[in-house]
């Protein structure tokens, strides 16, 4: 068996463990010995200090060297035995649960003194310890400081740490695969002396070459499989889209504000790929409302002049709506553009459906109905995806090979992340970032309130009601009972619905899609000036009429979440406000959060600010993203080693290296198989 074969192999193959121990370890999620080594120490133990009996600390784990004395054998099941031991400051009892008496008798024999370590407890006005996990007639056998690990019912920390000390032993030596100079970078430690390194209850919580490297190697495995997606697709020879500045400035001419420096660079971004011979695979990010959407179908326009077919597809059918609404605006008659939604009805779809398969129909615009198989397109040349789907690295390359070679692939993200996320989430697909907001866009302010002043804040939105505007009102989502959350929503609502009658709606969780859809359709139609909900309000769409929003609970959300919630008024160009209400006694972190959000208006820092105070697998959007899969590495933390790993495969794409000399690194971090599915 060779080294990555050992690593890799079951968790049962280890000598003493058989099936039953083996379950007990995949209830923590261990299965193979790489997964064992990745259950890593919580603390550690210090056993090589002897205690004398009157110097003891109830709850610490101690050793203690005492004088065998007495047996207490009792008949009656169930109850425990008793060994009482003493030293010349006082006496102990070990206490025996499931221990046989011959068993007993041979670990501490009679006036024997031996040595003894565990956890002491106080009982009955006297010292105990249950079950010691080290008893021996030799100091010297009992290691003097151990790690120690989170268990679960039924392993003990004895067996546990044979276990780990013998895979520790028995680990393999693993060819390097870090170029010369990285490893260097590292003081040229090994894979393997790092993992000792990092169990050696020496080095808990402390920090140095061995754990930088394993944290890099994370990374790199990581960046390997998306510059391996990114090599891949640039391979793919497409026809160049013609182009022609006259239809773009014909659009930008009918846009009432003025395209920011981040838009007109993202454009060019696009445009330049769309031009050249090479497929095109783009994240366009940015903050919400900074312009995407206009972005994007600028985008369309030269490749419909260059008589392709461009598919366009929005999270949801009011969000394709709005964005069908403003192409009919943007765009001359001569460009046929359609609305495919599940809503739809059948003889138009057929309709639809048939002009597309022959090339009738210029830019569609719907759900995720448009790749669905039985849908043909003549000849498509670019898709837009809005990244509510969160696609992942497997979607996003399937679609591309889907779409075909001459097709180009624009993704849209609204959720503003540290550029170590992007690296490592989106690290298969060139990037573009808007992050100023058009001029006529102005901050939102915001304010925060206690619930007890809720009279104020209803004052204020009758006052913005008298002057046109309309108000979103949020109460928070609470994950573990939907039921309390609808709840608070239909409380909150039926209190408003008293004092602005018939011009309240509700929406929630609970809610079926066509009256969701219908609501918000009598929102944006101005029939209703309040709608009351949980956080199912849509992100993306434009309510330009809509300038505040009441955030019930604040605290209760996170900083990504309150932005892109604030982020659903301010559309237009009316001055636009956010009240974030909260309870009495708030914590430290929640006032933070609070302050942070009065302060700022810049999505990208708020989100790295959120990445700081809860750490990256909360963040907004990303619980499935594969991030939360790292074992070491954090985005914000080690963002020194993101930048160096991104620095090294710049390098290895320079060389074009072959993977193979990765393949181990690949395997141990669980990629290998990613990489075969999609290469």
């Amino acid at each position: 068996m060779d080294g990555i074969e050992y690593l890799l192999s079951n968790i049962n193959s280890i000598n003493g463990i058989g099936a039953k121990t083996a379950s007990l370890f995949k209830k923590k999620n261990i299965n193979t010995i790489f997964d064992l080594l990745w259950n890593l120490p919580r603390d550690f133990v210090d056993r090589g200090s002897i205690y004398s009996i009157n110097q003891l600390e109830i709850g610490k784990v101690q050793t203690l060297k005492v004088l065998v004395k007495k047996y207490n054998f009792p008949r009656i099941r169930n109850l425990p035995n008793r060994v009482t031991c003493e030293d010349p400051t006082g006496k102990i009892d070990c206490v025996f649960f499931n221990s046989y008496e011959g068993y007993i008798r041979k670990i501490l024999p009679l006036n024997q003194e031996v040595t003894i370590s565990g956890k002491i407890n106080f009982y009955n006005k006297k010292y105990q310890i249950v079950n010691p996990n080290h008893i021996s007639s030799d100091l010297n056998s009992i290691n003097k400081i151990h790690s120690k690990y989170s268990l679960t019912d039924g392993l003990n920390e004895k067996k546990y740490q044979k276990v780990i000390n013998e895979v520790l032993k028995s680990l393999p030596d693993l060819d390097e695969w870090l170029s010369e100079d990285m490893s260097n970078k590292f003081n040229n430690i090994s894979w393997k002396s790092s993992i000792i390194q990092l169990h050696d209850p020496k080095n808990f919580n402390q920090k140095g070459n061995f754990l930088n490297r394993l944290i890099f190697d994370e990374i790199l495995s990581n960046f390997l499989i998306s510059s391996s997606i990114r090599r891949k697709i640039k391979k793919i020879k497409k026809t160049k889209k013609k182009f022609d500045d006259q239809p773009i400035n014909s659009v930008i001419k009918k846009i009432n504000f003025k395209l920011t420096k981040d838009q007109l660079s993202s454009i060019k971004d696009i445009n330049n790929d769309l031009k050249s011979d090479r497929k095109m695979f783009r994240l366009l990010q940015g903050d919400v409302g900074s312009g995407k959407t206009i972005v994007s179908l600028i985008a369309t326009l030269n490749v419909i002049y260059s008589n392709f077919q461009v598919a366009l597809m929005a999270p949801t059918e009011i969000l394709a709506k709005q964005h069908y609404s403003l192409a009919q605006k943007l765009f001359n008659k001569n460009i046929k553009i359609k609305l495919l939604t599940g809503k739809t009805e059948y003889k138009d779809r057929k309709i639809i459906l048939d002009d597309l398969s022959r090339g009738n129909i210029d830019l569609l615009i719907g759900t995720h109905s448009l790749f669905q198989d039985k849908i043909k397109y003549k000849k498509l040349g670019l898709i837009i995806i809005d990244e509510q789907h969160k696609f992942g690295v497997k979607q996003r390359k399937k679609l591309s090979d889907k779409a075909g070679a001459d097709c180009d692939v624009l993704v849209m993200s609204a959720t503003p992340i540290p550029r170590t996320m992007i690296m490592t989430i989106y690290g298969d697909m060139d990037t573009s970032i808007i992050k100023s907001k058009p001029k006529n866009r102005k901050d939102i302010k915001t304010y925060s309130k206690n619930e007890k002043n809720i009279n104020d804040i209803i004052k204020f939105v009758d006052k913005q009601i008298s002057n046109g505007n309309q108000i979103f009102w949020v109460c928070p989502l609470i994950e573990e009972s939907k039921k309390v959350d609808h709840q608070s929503s239909i409380k909150r609502y039926e209190i408003l619905k008293k004092i602005f009658k018939n011009k309240v709606g509700l929406l929630h969780g609970g809610i079926d899609k066509i009256k969701k859809e219908k609501i918000l359709s009598q929102f944006l139609s101005k029939k209703i000036d309040i709608i009351v909900s949980t956080t199912v309000i849509e992100v993306g769409i434009d309510f330009p009429n809509a300038n505040l929003i009441v955030i019930e609970n604040a605290n209760k959300f996170g900083l990504s979440q309150l932005h892109q919630l604030r982020g659903r008024v301010g559309r237009g160009s009316k001055e636009s406000f956010c009240i974030l209400m909260f309870k009495s006694s708030l914590s430290e972190n929640a006032k933070k959060r609070i302050n942070i959000l009065k302060s700022s208006n810049d999505g990208f820092k708020i989100s790295e600010e959120d990445m700081k105070l809860r750490g990256y697998g909360d963040l907004l959007g990303f619980k499935q993203s594969g991030l939360k899969n790292f074992k070491l590495a954090d985005p914000i933390h080690h963002e020194d080693l993101f930048i160096l790993a991104e620095k090294e495969i710049k390098k290895i794409e320079a060389k074009n290296e072959n993977l193979d000399k990765y393949l181990t690194l690949l395997k141990l971090y669980d990629r290998a198989d990613i990489l075969n599915d999609i290469i």
